[in-house]
């Protein structure tokens, strides 16, 4: 799938190697990646850049991904969120859903289940 712009994706992760591993899944799609290491370089990303689609991961020192998520939509309104964490459970899920999170997907990810939920948000949102 092809968009007519590049999309802007926002990738926040405190583990770097992480951050690393889905900008080099997302970037070769024709992706542009912001890169944060925290919920609040995220906020401050998502302020001063035009941001279409955010990954967050769940656990994060200060700022959880759904902390972090319910803030950027107080920013930017309603972009689509994908969670992303190591233990995922009901009660997890169910906050993620009450937050409209796109979708949550479990750690280690699969590059494929990446960028197919990528542009299936992507598309839903923006076609």
């Amino acid at each position: 799938m092809t968009f007519d712009q590049p999309y802007s994706i926002l990738i926040t992760d405190d583990d770097p190697a992480a951050r690393e591993t889905l900008r080099e899944i997302v970037a070769p799609q024709g992706y542009r990646t912001l890169m944060a290491g925290s919920g609040e370089e995220a906020l401050d990303l998502v302020r001063e850049h035009e941001v279409h689609l955010a990954l967050f991961d769940m656990h994060m020192p200060r700022l959880s991904g759904l902390e972090t998520l319910a803030l950027v939509r107080q920013i930017k309104g309603a972009i689509p969120a994908i969670l992303i964490t190591a233990d995922q459970d009901e009660n997890l899920m169910r906050r993620a859903l009450s937050e409209h999170a796109f979708c949550v997907l479990a750690k280690p990810v699969s590059k494929n289940v990446v960028i197919y939920v990528v542009h299936k948000a992507l598309a839903k949102y923006y076609n």
